[in-house]
């Protein structure tokens, strides 16, 4: 696997597939923060290449050129030495170019989200190593199939749907000793593209359409833009009533969910929508963006509610609906467990890629 090393997606993919009998090895551009590998017992090699994002002009990019060429002889050199069945890179930027420039066969590319929908759209230079990356491959893997359709306009090639799902004994209801209040909650990085502004003032509009119910807004996560929406909410009276948790390790997110009311996520782009899946896998109904990700696994009306991007007043209208109904958060939370258990159960999601493993080494290629 050619994948970084800090994503919580690569950890479930690398340990999830050994625990199949899938031999894993990871190279990664990035240095792993932890000992998480060592501990799962899997290989992890590190080329350490965007050292070069700390110069700029001229020396940035011979930084640049000298670091992908040196990580593909680094790559080359383990590829030898391990003597792999199949090279699979996640991510078509650096990580895909980097394993398809390596020249193995048969190689594999999921692509993950940005990779897709902004990086192409930055330069001709990058719509082009997309392109190269993808017309490489021998199979090219998506977690939705919006963001397959997505793909399809930098590539002719068949392209197979790996949703990116959750185990469902791990994510699933459990009591959470709760009072009287109307919990928001939200699981996300603090960064702009993932909308919190706008649920912050989504939820001013909420805590004003009822004075009289104790509400409280439940942000779990961590990033740039933390002092940013602290201080928004401190300018719209809520210091108190908006906890900023921090970042929390993905097996204590079980609790969270319980213990929310309603899962709002307000993202200007999603490629798959992994937060609204474990929100339902835990039976919590969820408010999301129209997002493409978010369209593909939240059934409207059924599941939770789709809004407008950047729409303060739809976003508080649809929490709104869940505070004027309990039985409906119920009946909605049900329904999205019983959605995650017949597409996105992660053991189910993990024999797709197998097979997709199995298809290759037994000579099938698209």
């Amino acid at each position: 696997m050619v994948a970084d090393a800090r994503s919580v997606h690569t950890r479930r993919w690398a340990v999830s597939l050994q625990e199949r009998g899938i031999g894993i090895v990871l190279f990664s551009l990035y240095p792993s923060p932890d000992n998480f590998f060592a501990e799962k017992d899997i290989a992890l090699h590190v080329f350490d290449l965007f050292t070069y994002k700390q110069y700029r002009g001229i020396r940035a990019l011979t930084g640049m050129l000298s670091g992908h060429a040196a990580a593909v002889s680094q790559l080359k050199k383990l590829i030898r030495s391990e003597s792999p069945d199949i090279l699979h890179a996640h991510y078509v930027t650096s990580f895909g170019l980097v394993a398809a420039l390596a020249g193995f066969r048969p190689f594999l590319v999921s692509v993950w989200g940005s990779d897709v929908y902004e990086f192409p759209d930055s330069s001709l230079i990058n719509r082009l190593s997309v392109k190269y990356v993808l017309r490489r491959a021998d199979r090219i893997l998506s977690t939705s199939h919006v963001m397959a359709r997505r793909t399809s306009r930098f590539t002719g090639k068949e392209i197979a749907v790996t949703p990116f799902g959750v185990d469902i004994e791990k994510f699933k209801k459990i009591t959470v000793k709760k009072d009287d209040t109307f919990v928001v909650g939200n699981v996300k990085t603090l960064s702009p593209k993932y909308g919190i502004d706008v649920l912050i003032r989504a939820f001013r509009m909420v805590k004003d359409n009822n004075p009289n119910l104790k509400t409280v807004l439940v942000i779990v996560g961590d990033g740039p833009c933390r002092n940013e929406y602290i201080g928004l909410a401190e300018e719209l009276g809520m210091k108190d009533d908006v906890k900023f948790i921090g970042k929390v390790p993905n097996d204590k997110l079980l609790w969270y969910y319980n213990s929310f009311s309603v899962s709002v996520s307000l993202s200007d782009s999603e490629s798959f929508g992994v937060v609204a899946v474990e929100a339902m896998a835990c039976c919590c109904p969820v408010v999301v963006s129209d997002a493409d990700g978010f369209t593909e696994v939240v059934e409207d009306g059924v599941t939770g509610f789709i809004v407008p991007k950047r729409d303060p007043s739809a976003a508080a209208a649809a929490i709104q609906k869940f505070i004027n109904d309990p039985v409906l958060r119920d009946r909605m939370g049900a329904a999205g467990r019983e959605r995650v258990c017949r597409f996105y159960e992660w053991n189910d999601n993990v024999s797709g890629m197998i097979r997709i493993y199995n298809e290759v080494c037994d000579g099938g290629r698209s």
